[in-house]
């Protein structure tokens, strides 16, 4: 996928992290793109690429999503297409 991208845009990630009194709460926020409704649902499955065939097999958010689940957690996405993504992990403190 090719989009636009402005002459002064400057790509930045942002990390943030919090403990609550049950979980650990990790946020990794991006200003990129944002990731288009119509794919939205596929995000986590396996071997899910917007690359082209043969540049990308899809397994790393696929993998996250299932380590994350089997401590328990949650993996969330929030994403506003021309403003960025984030990626909320949330593992509860045993």
């Amino acid at each position: 996928m090719l989009f636009y991208e402005p002459a002064n845009y400057e790509p930045t990630i942002n990390v943030k992290t919090q403990k609550t009194e049950k979980n650990i709460l990790i946020s990794i926020k991006d200003n990129g793109n944002g990731i288009p409704k119509n794919i939205m649902d596929k995000i986590f499955q396996p071997f899910f690429t917007t690359k082209p065939t043969g540049q990308g097999t899809g397994l790393g958010l696929s993998l996250s999503y299932d380590i994350v689940k089997a401590h328990g957690g949650e993996l969330k996405v929030e994403t506003k297409e021309g403003e960025g993504t984030e990626f909320i992990i949330e593992i509860p403190i045993v």
